[in-house]
This record gives structure tokens, C-alpha cells and sequence, in this order.
């Protein structure tokens, strides 16, 4: 396999990530663009590392996000740069904020179990659109008498809030929990909802 320079290797990578809009995992990168080179995953890893500082304070920052590596605007600068899409992103509805932090918080749930925490009936619409926003997706079906479909989280809901991994989420304190969040106790971690509703 031919031999790429580091200067080379951080060149591709950049460009790579420049050009696509969802995150791409190190494991990825070297299987696919650089699948021609003999580069190492520390290999690879310290240069993405590297670049992720060389950004740090710049307009456009690279993260790691979704268990891969994308560039983004600076959080600073979304109010400003706003401006420039005419399209609006579209409000979610209580409903629809409530089902998702139950799907997020509790995965994998059934309907049912979603029902349970937040005490009335799920709509197949809410269901229907989370999954088409695809942030939800079936990930099997539970053991129980009519096998009722699991929903999860996937890893465009974790890209979208801006979030690497499910630990991420905010955390419910133990007097917080989700029942509490909906009865009206307490309100749903505000960067969450920020995050839905911007």
C-alpha cells in the first residue's frame, strides 16, 4: 500500500470532512477515503485531534459528534448566521417533545411504555414523525404477548442536539423523573427543548 505524509493525510481528511454534512467515524474515514493508504486508527486519530484544536476558535469548528467527526458553525454564531435560511425549522409540539425524552431517556420502549410514563395515549402521528425526522427507529420488537415494536434514539438525533454519545443527554436528577417532568413539576431539560424548537 503506498505510503501518505502527514501533511497529506491531514489534507484528505479536512477535505473529506469539508465535504460531507454528517459525522464520520475514524474507522470509517480509513476504510473508505484513505482505504488506498497504510494509516493507522492513532494514526488518524492524532490528526483529527490535531485538527480539532487547530479550529477550536475559529467560525468553523470540528467536533465529534455522533461518534464522528463533522464540521460545524460556532454555537455563537447560529443566532447571526440564521438569517441566511429562509426555511424555518419546524415547532414541535408538547406531545411530540414529551414522547422523544421518554424514547431518549428509556430506550428501548414500546408505545405502550411511553403511554405508561406519560399518562395518556400516543399518537401513530407523533411516532410517524419522529421516525421520518429520523430521529426514532424500530430496533426490534419485546418479548411479550404481541410483540409490540422497541423505539430508539438514533444517530441523527444525536448529531442534530449536538450530542457524541447517550451519556450525554442531561441528566434527571432522582427527584426528577420523567412522570415529574410531564405532570408539570418540573419542566424538560431547557437545552433539549431549545435544541428541538430553534
Amino acid at each position: 500500500m503506498p505510503q501518505i505524509n502527514d501533511l497529506q493525510l491531514k489534507q484528505l481528511v479536512e477535505a473529506t470532512l469539508f465535504v460531507l454534512a454528517k459525522p464520520v467515524s475514524v474507522k470509517a474515514l480509513r476504510d473508505t477515503v484513505l482505504a488506498d493508504f497504510t494509516v493507522s486508527l492513532p494514526r488518524l486519530k492524532a490528526v483529527l485531534d490535531e485538527l480539532v484544536m487547530e479550529y477550536q476558535e475559529r467560525g468553523v469548528q470540528l467536533v465529534n459528534i455522533a461518534g464522528g467527526y463533522r464540521f460545524q458553525t460556532r454555537d455563537s454564531l447560529s443566532e447571526i448566521l440564521q438569517t441566511l435560511w429562509q426555511e424555518q425549522a419546524p415547532k414541535y409540539s408538547r406531545a411530540t417533545l414529551e414522547t422523544l425524552a421518554v424514547i431518549a431517556y428509556q430506550q428501548p420502549v414500546t408505545r405502550g411504555e411511553i403511554e405508561a410514563v406519560r399518562g395518556v395515549a400516543v399518537s401513530s402521528q407523533i411516532i410517524k414523525n419522529l421516525t421520518d425526522r429520523g430521529w426514532v427507529r424500530v430496533v426490534g420488537h419485546k418479548e411479550v404477548p404481541g410483540r409490540p415494536a422497541l423505539f430508539a434514539t438514533t444517530a441523527e438525533f444525536l448529531a442534530y442536539f449536538g450530542l457524541d454519545k447517550l451519556a450525554d443527554l442531561p441528566p434527571l436528577t432522582d427527584a426528577e423523573s420523567l412522570a415529574a417532568v410531564f405532570s408539570g413539576m418540573k419542566t424538560m431539560p431547557e437545552t433539549i427543548e431549545e435544541s428541538i424548537n430553534e
